[in-house]
């Protein structure tokens, strides 16, 4: 495998984990009673992070339909 499907192969799974991620922060947010401040921190990271990465995949090009 060359270097940039490499690469893009990495950048694919580490959008599905934090994609995973965000959700269960999300999920444990809605199902709190009183939600602590750095869950609320937590969430808006792992947003943040996931749209970053979906945004550099986009300007990379990549399809997860054709790379998974």
């Amino acid at each position: 495998m060359n270097k940039k499907k490499e690469i893009d192969q990495q950048l694919l799974e580490s959008i599905f984990t934090l994609e995973n991620e965000w959700k269960q922060i999300q999920s444990l947010l809605e199902n709190s009673i009183e939600p602590i401040d750095s869950i609320i921190y937590k969430k808006g990271l792992a947003r943040a992070k996931y749209l970053f990465l979906l945004r550099e995949a986009r300007h990379r090009k990549i399809n997860a339909t054709w790379n998974y």
